[in-house]
């Protein structure tokens, strides 16, 4: 009998869910949107339950089409750093979902800084204080809810990021792996425990973490009775990462030096950096990238904040361009941005600046800039944010990085992948099969439960679809990318603080 994966790929905007089989075809999908809320400026929520809803909706719906054959086990991926807090006897959630965008604690990571914790939290996790990670978001929940902190003081609260929600409502069990931990500015990354001086610092009681566990085991069973998951009750959820993590191992970067971007939401910039955690000094954090068979791999990150979202705000806000592709379109109809150059720091910027105080900006605009310009600018942003990524990686990884290995929703604008070979100079590498961040986590439960034997036939399932090599002359991308950092430091430090 045939033996299935099903990967539930739970993200910012939607929840989905792919089943993979033995050669790492899709056999089934679902997916479904759910709202964004923004209670106010600077802040953005999910409801849990809508979370669930969804995830469960769309795996009810990859299951439906399997005809034959057997689902032999279950992987999760997820928004890493959004932080839901919940009633351990009821399952009730206390509050909404705080999501990693929400920049709500600013003023709490500034009081961090003022603290001297600065160098123990890098040290220990890998991690830069800001609002992005778990940690402050906890404490806000536990500071403003009424009645929360003194449940969780007593041990009636449980703390999960998502993948923790998603696997505690199929099979009741409190775990989180190395992944997701190594993303809450809580964990020790080098002990790979929760930090007891580090909570402490938080304010937050270690009785609401979850148990930590490695990216491919089992951690429990389906229940029954979930509606429209019946035939997965008994199925083991066997494997788990954060989303940037899990496409890192999917685009089946197993060796250190090996490089990827996710064009999603945000952009997202993973190297591989082997079984030490390299510190970085130029502004990239260190996660844990997996533990599979007792061996850890650690991986530099780079966080853009806006990249796909820029051209939802073109479409959405703007009304610029009716649809993503049409963004392409018109961007194709000028030879290039006529000077205009946007900085979409619409939630401050991430690596390698953490600027939480930057604000959006576009710069350049004559009389003679037209919709088109704006729209190439808005590529180009992508493009840049990525190349500074890239460049802070060099430096930090202290190896060569020799091809880029591209996914997510905007990686199938041609135009995109070739404006990031050019200013990298280097071939930017596009999969047959896009859906790496789902693959990765299929991948991860597959190996648990014997789909896949090891990395090297993972390694025989990937393909390229397209490598992309630099065309333009060098000094005017070079040009171009000065023009750029001048424009991030126009947009710096907007806000007053």
């Amino acid at each position: 009998m045939e033996s299935y994966i099903l990967a539930l790929d739970q993200g910012t905007t939607s929840s989905r869910a792919i089943l993979f089989d033995r050669t790492g075809r899709i056999a089934g999908m679902g997916q479904h949107t759910f709202p964004q809320h923004y209670p106010r400026q600077g802040w953005v929520e999910h409801d849990p339950w809508e979370i669930w809803e969804t995830q469960r909706q769309a795996a009810a719906e990859a299951i439906s089409r399997l005809k034959d054959g057997k689902v032999a086990g279950i992987g999760v991926t997820n928004q890493r750093e959004t932080t839901i807090l919940w009633d351990k006897t009821t399952g009730q959630p206390v509050y909404n979902a705080i999501v990693w965008q929400c920049r709500r604690t600013a003023e709490l990571c500034e009081e961090l800084k003022h603290r001297g914790l600065t160098e123990t939290v890098q040290a220990k996790t890998g991690l830069l204080i800001d609002a992005y990670f778990s940690a402050t978001k906890i404490r806000w929940i536990l500071d403003n809810v009424s009645g929360v902190r003194e449940k969780a003081e007593r041990g009636e609260i449980l703390f999960g990021t998502v993948e923790t929600w998603l696997i505690w409502l199929l099979t009741g069990e409190h775990v989180t792996d190395c992944s997701n931990a190594s993303r809450t500015m809580l964990f020790d990354i080098h002990q790979l425990c929760w930090d007891e001086e580090l909570c402490r610092a938080l304010q937050i009681p270690m009785a609401i973490l979850p148990r930590p566990v490695s990216n491919s085991e089992v951690y429990g069973y389906v229940k029954s009775g979930i509606r429209g998951l019946e035939r997965l009750a008994g199925v083991p959820v066997c494997g788990a990462a954060g989303d940037q993590q899990a496409a890192l191992f999917g685009q089946t970067c197993f060796e250190a030096g090996q490089a990827k971007n996710t064009y999603g939401t945000g952009c997202f910039t993973l190297i591989n950096v082997g079984d030490k955690a390299v510190r970085s000094r130029a502004g990239l954090v260190t996660s844990v990238a997996w533990q599979v068979g007792g061996k850890t791999t650690y991986a530099l990150e780079g966080s853009v904040f806006n990249g796909g979202s820029t051209i939802q705000w073109l479409r959405d806000e703007l009304q610029l361009v009716d649809s993503a592709p049409e963004c392409d379109r018109l961007a194709e109809t000028v030879p290039d941005a006529g000077g205009v150059v946007v900085v979409p720091a619409f939630t401050g910027l991430g690596a390698p600046y953490w600027d939480m105080y930057a604000r959006g900006a576009i710069l350049g605009i004559t009389r003679g800039t037209k919709r088109a310009h704006i729209a190439r600018a808005v590529l180009e942003s992508i493009a840049f944010q990525v190349t500074d990524l890239m460049l802070a990686m060099r430096q930090d990884a202290g190896c060569d990085i020799t091809a880029l290995r591209v996914d997510g929703g905007a990686s199938v604008s041609d135009l995109l992948m070739q404006m990031q070979a050019d200013l990298l100079r280097i071939p930017v590498d596009r999969p047959a099969m896009v859906e790496t961040t789902a693959f990765g986590a299929a991948a991860l439960a597959g190996l648990s439960c014997g789909v896949w034997s090891d990395l090297e036939e993972l390694k025989t399932l990937r393909r390229s679809q397209r490598v992309f090599t630099a065309r333009r002359v060098q000094s005017e991308c070079d040009s171009d990318y000065r023009l750029w950092k001048r424009a991030v430091g126009r947009a710096g430090d907007w806000i007053e603080h």
